[in-house]
């Protein structure tokens, strides 16, 4: 079905979004080569626009942006879109708070998912923006969905806007993909920070109710806001 003017519109402003977004992934050293992947909704459409498959982030344009449906169907765009294409359109099909995913293959966030131990909830950070520890997801194979399902399992029982998926990588979402990309680069810092702690000791986990107030703290209160 053709896009009408105001969805085009909307979609050249998601691309560029999108195309500058993955700019932040190589800023912060949390990919190389071709992998990782930024995506977002198209608000009010069944649509999201998403990284192509193999190509190098700095010929990233948004002309190179891809525009799929929520089953990974091309809609629009000249290449093939990402490998992960497949595990983003699930979680936009069963999380419909989630505007925007981010998948990188950060060292020490894919540290942690190569041991399949969640990162602790030792500092105030992790409260802060996890709600708690970060939790693992299911090893699960690429080129369908079943990225997608471990993803949505393991997050709907979580705070947590990351998951690291056993044997694979961190994915991370939020309410649009700039927020998706913040956690991306929180996650791989916190990840650096608790595995040098546990080279010197054993780190001391915040109690419960420190982590709720932490975290309602950053999330309601931190932070400028817009009178009501």
């Amino acid at each position: 079905m053709p896009m009408s003017t105001a969805v085009l519109d909307t979609v050249a402003d998601l691309c560029r979004t999108v195309a500058a977004l993955h700019g932040e992934l190589t800023r912060n050293e949390l990919v190389i080569w071709t992998a990782g992947n930024v995506s977002a909704r198209v608000p009010g459409e069944d649509l999201m626009v998403i990284k192509p498959s193999g190509v190098s982030y700095d010929q990233l344009t948004e002309d190179t942006m891809v525009v799929t449906d929520l089953h990974g169907e091309l809609v629009h765009g000249r290449f093939a879109p990402s490998s992960d294409t497949a595990a983003h359109a699930y979680v936009y099909r069963h999380m419909p708070e989630v505007g925007g995913v981010v998948h990188t293959h950060s060292t020490f966030a894919t540290a942690w998912a190569a041991r399949g131990e969640p990162i602790p909830c030792v500092l105030t950070m992790i409260a802060d923006e996890f709600g708690g520890e970060v939790p693992v997801g299911p090893f699960a194979m690429i080129g369908d969905d079943s990225i997608g399902r471990g993803i949505v399992d393991t997050l709907r029982g979580s705070r947590s806007p990351a998951v690291l998926m056993r044997n694979h990588g961190p994915f991370t979402v939020g309410r649009d993909a700039r927020s998706a990309v913040k956690a991306a680069v929180m996650v791989e810092d916190v990840a650096r920070t608790v595995h040098i702690a546990r080279q010197l000791g054993t780190p001391e986990p915040l109690r419960q109710e420190d982590i709720d107030r932490l975290h309602d703290r950053y999330q309601n209160v931190y932070g400028q806001h817009q009178e009501r």
